[in-house]
């Protein structure tokens, strides 16, 4: 892989004797996109602030293009910067807030007049140039506080949750929108987001953190298909955890785990996998979502165990699949991941 192009080297972050960064070691390349998943408190928002300068890390080093930007102020480390909360100035237009960050630059009236309606134009909303945020939708908000981002032609952009305070199908569009700008400009992305969908529909690698730690960094495919902890599978996307029964009484035991989607199910008796009761039936649109209690001896690791597994509507449809339903159950070994005993340690 070439040089990294913005690097994060060996950060720590303390606040007293909390710590918010333990060791994080991250090369992203250039015009990458990131995402930073985790869940609350895992220290990601810290992290981006960092990278924008807006707190000092106790150790460790960040670099751009090589050169060591950890005590430049933000002013001087030319990134642009998008929050979940907009941060529009209420009484200005939509192009005097992209106008905003140009005017303290040696532009011309005319260069920031031409920078602004492009910057306006590429988020599709140069024809409402003069509407107030207050006249503006949320999803319109914020994609003018991209314009104003991108407008600086900035080395590096960093999203703030940036999707989250909006509505489901504006949030799809969005992120949409969001991808198609960063592809086309080319510019290297980090994207702070604690939504699972998100960071696997928008990012070319996602960084999985946990307790301030990074846990796993990979494509999206790979840390869905190849999680490395138990905490990395359960946490991007449904899993089910089952004990391996072949080594029962075994001193290293080990956990297996399935996606829900790659759990055959057909009609009773139809094939050698196991019996097991239809507990409840969720329908969501293309597919149905199955709870299914295996039906086994008192002495079977599946005993307590309630599957959860999705099949497609027409699936469901042809094994008139309802509550109280016997299926046979199969799990494919080619999808099943497993993981020892030492990964399910503070998983």
């Amino acid at each position: 892989m070439t040089q990294a192009y913005l690097s994060i080297q060996g950060v720590n972050k303390s606040f007293g004797s909390f710590s918010a960064l333990k060791e994080i070691n991250i090369d992203i390349q250039k015009n990458e996109f990131i995402c930073l998943l985790g869940p609350s408190g895992c220290g990601k928002t810290t992290l981006l602030r960092i990278i924008a300068g807006l707190e000092k890390p106790t150790q460790g080093r960040i670099t751009v293009g090589g050169k060591d930007i950890t005590q430049l102020p933000p002013a001087k480390r030319n990134f642009g910067m998008v929050f979940q909360s907009y941060a529009l100035f209420p009484n200005l237009t939509a192009y005097q807030n992209v106008a905003y960050g140009l005017q303290g630059k040696k532009l011309s009236k005319k260069e920031i007049d031409e920078k602004v309606k492009e910057g306006l134009s590429l988020v599709d909303l140069l024809h409402l140039h003069d509407r107030y945020p207050a006249q503006l939708s949320g999803g319109q908000q914020q994609r003018i506080a991209l314009a104003r981002a991108i407008v600086l032609s900035p080395d590096f952009l960093l999203l703030d949750e940036p999707l989250s305070a909006l509505d489901a199908k504006v949030r799809v569009k969005l992120r949409e929108q969001i991808c198609e700008l960063q592809e086309k400009l080319g510019i290297t992305t980090v994207m702070v987001t604690h939504d699972q969908e998100e960071a696997l529909t928008m990012a070319d690698r996602i960084v999985v953190m946990k307790n301030a730690e990074v846990v796993q960094i990979g494509t999206p495919e790979q840390v869905y298909d190849e999680p490395n902890t138990p905490f990395v599978a359960d946490f991007i996307g449904s899993i089910n955890f089952l004990k391996d029964e072949q080594q029962a009484g075994s001193s290293l035991q080990t956990n297996l785990a399935v996606r829900p989607e790659h759990i055959r199910i057909a009609a009773a008796g139809s094939q050698s996998g196991m019996h097991a009761v239809v507990k409840h039936v969720e329908f969501r649109g293309a597919f149905y979502r199955l709870q299914l209690q295996p039906v086994v001896g008192s002495g079977s690791a599946y005993k307590d165990v309630l599957l959860t597994v999705d099949v497609s509507a027409h699936i469901a449809q042809h094994l008139a699949l309802a509550k109280h339903t016997v299926v046979s159950v199969e799990f494919p070994q080619e999808k099943m991941i497993s993981f020892s005993s030492d990964a399910m340690v503070g998983a």
